[in-house]
């Protein structure tokens, strides 16, 4: 570690997806600056080694801004702008050009041919290693502030920079001194969770999955579609995270207590009655149990028919009206009470972080201190599961790397 008799020209805290992205393309761009990345842990790169269950999900085959953007519940609006600059096809050629073939799988999401986030991990110190970027491991940064430099007290020492990359993730401790420096933090919230659901419906069938259901959470303009998934806790799948997502801020706010709607069949109530009833004149002598809808798993089936309160036994011709109503309404107006959350997979999110009307999303400055740039989820910024929280992080690097330039 050099002490504070050096002034580096740009030093970036925080070794992660956003500061090892920012530190070479700014060395690429810049060959005469003087770099270095201060990471806390004994080594980086911890969230992109175990995210996409090991596989690391780059980015998402998303090609149109608008589009990209509207899966950011904080930051569609800002990102809409740098999204026209640097965005998917970027990112897939960016890693293409530096050796690291990506594929684009059904549901979209982008991973490195290689199945390894392995690939990433070594492109970006291969990277770093061929450009001259020192990395400084076990560096915890206790203060920052701003004279004539920025003055980063670390406990290895003093030091000196003339621009500051601030790229920590969703750091309480970072987001203190980012404080000190007179920026607001808005405090953080769990973002991408699954729904904790006690319900003796879902109690002995986890794994089902319903590929396409719409749900809504009860007293809220919040809803969401596509597939659900029944886990040994409750509810997860896009659907589910979506919703937790997008409902960050008000989901906190009712402490994870609500209720949830959901319609399994995507029909109206009337229509499904409707279909009910023709399934009733189709199959009079067999049994309710054993003749589902081609969408709803049978295991699904099984029971919502029973919280129809209908008979095992029942056949469809003894129906009466008021069970083809309960059937009815079990699959389209189904309600589920959340009892608490669980973290979605490894893959903690959180909303929150440094207030984006303080920062020039052309170039990722601050807007009160010149030379201070954010990138990644130090900002409160956040996305949906699928590739977009990293999409966030390679395009702030790059329109950082970009702006040093134009100075």
């Amino acid at each position: 570690m050099q002490s504070s008799d050096k002034i580096w020209d740009l030093l970036i805290i925080g070794g992660g997806a956003a500061g090892f992205f920012t530190a070479i393309n700014s060395a690429e761009l810049h060959p005469e600056l003087s770099i270095a990345i201060l990471e806390k842990a004994k080594q980086g790169l911890q969230k992109v080694k175990i995210s996409g269950g090991g596989r690391c999900n780059v980015t998402h085959a998303e090609f149109v801004p608008k589009d990209l953007s509207e899966n950011y519940p904080r930051g569609q609006k800002e990102l809409l702008g740098p999204f026209h600059s640097f965005m998917t096809g970027d990112t897939m050629q960016w890693f293409q050009d530096r050796g690291v073939p990506l594929k684009i799988e059904e549901d979209g999401r982008v991973f490195p041919a290689s199945d390894s986030s392995q690939s990433i991990i070594d492109c970006f110190l291969n990277e770093t290693q061929r450009l001259g970027v020192e990395i400084y491991y076990n560096c915890n940064v206790n203060a920052v502030k701003k004279t004539d430099y920025f003055e980063i007290e670390t406990n290895q020492g003093m030091l000196l920079a003339k621009g500051l990359i601030i790229a920590t993730g969703s750091s309480p401790k970072a987001w203190k001194w980012i404080q000190s420096l007179g920026h607001q933090i808005v405090p953080a919230v769990p973002s991408l969770f699954t729904f904790d659901i006690d319900d003796p419906r879902l109690k002995d069938i986890p794994g089902v999955v319903v590929k396409d259901v719409a749900i809504n959470v009860s007293g809220t303009h919040l809803e969401s579609e596509g597939p659900v998934l029944v886990t040994h806790v409750g509810l997860s799948a896009p659907s589910v995270l979506k919703l937790s997502a997008f409902g960050a801020l008000e989901l906190a706010r009712l402490n994870y207590q609500f209720q949830i709607q959901i319609n399994f069949v995507r029909m109206a109530f009337n229509a499904c009655l409707d279909m009910l009833k023709t399934m009733k004149i189709d199959n009079p002598k067999k049994q309710v149990m054993s003749i589902s809808f081609d969408t709803i798993p049978k295991r699904l089936w099984q029971q919502l028919v029973k919280a129809a309160q209908i008979p095992n036994e029942r056949k469809w011709a003894d129906l009466s009206k008021q069970e083809l109503q309960n059937l009815t309404a079990q699959l389209t107006q189904a309600r589920f009470q959340v009892s608490g959350k669980s973290t979605f997979k490894e893959e903690f999110v959180t909303a929150g972080g440094v207030e984006l009307s303080e920062v020039n999303f052309k170039t990722f400055e601050s807007k009160l201190i010149p030379g201070l740039y954010f990138a990644g989820e130090v900002l409160n910024i956040d996305a949906v599961t699928g590739g977009f929280n990293f999409q966030n992080a390679w395009t702030g690097g790059y329109l950082i790397s970009q702006n040093l330039q134009a100075k």
